[in-house]
This record gives C-alpha cells, structure tokens and sequence, in this order.
C-alpha cells in the first residue's frame, strides 16, 4: 500500500457487468481526460510525508481527473461533484 488512496481498476471483473470500463462508450470525453493526466509527469505534487495518524491522501492524478471532469460537465458546487462520484460510473477508478 503506498501513500496515496488508490481507486479501484476499471478492468476488475464484477458480477454485472464483466468491467466497469465497459460501461464507458468508446467516445466519452472521460477517456481522454483519462489518457491525458496519466501522460503527465506529477512525480512531484503530493511528494510530502503525510502524518503517521490519519487517513492517506488521495493521489493528485485521480484528483486532477476529478477536477477536469467536473470542469467538462459543468459541476459547480463539491456537492454535486460528491453526488457525481458516487452515482456515475465514468468517475469510478
């Protein structure tokens, strides 16, 4: 386990359906948000110790996804990114 809270892989069978990247059409934008940040070099954000109490903070390229996503859908308040996250596949992993 590393730092960082990790977000489950897409590609892990499941009962219904086979893989949550199924679920995601061929043309969704959250591909390419998907491809893009993991092309970026951020060795260094989040390079920081975290405290040995506490929960692990999450990784920066899982939050700058979210960040871009919201920005893509137009989700203006944390609230509706939270609702989001919880309901829409295409924010899982």
């Amino acid at each position: 386990m590393g730092p960082f809270i990790e977000g489950s892989d897409r590609h892990q069978k499941l009962l219904l359906p086979d893989c949550v990247d199924d679920d995601v059409s061929e043309n969704n934008a959250v591909r390419v948000v998907d491809v893009f940040i993991d092309e970026l070099n951020l060795a260094g954000l989040g390079s920081g110790d975290a405290a040995s109490t506490g929960r692990p903070r999450y990784h920066p390229a899982m939050l700058l996804k979210l960040y871009l996503y919201r920005y893509l859908n137009q989700a203006q308040s944390s609230r509706r990114i939270a609702r989001e996250a919880g309901r829409n596949v295409k924010l899982s992993g």
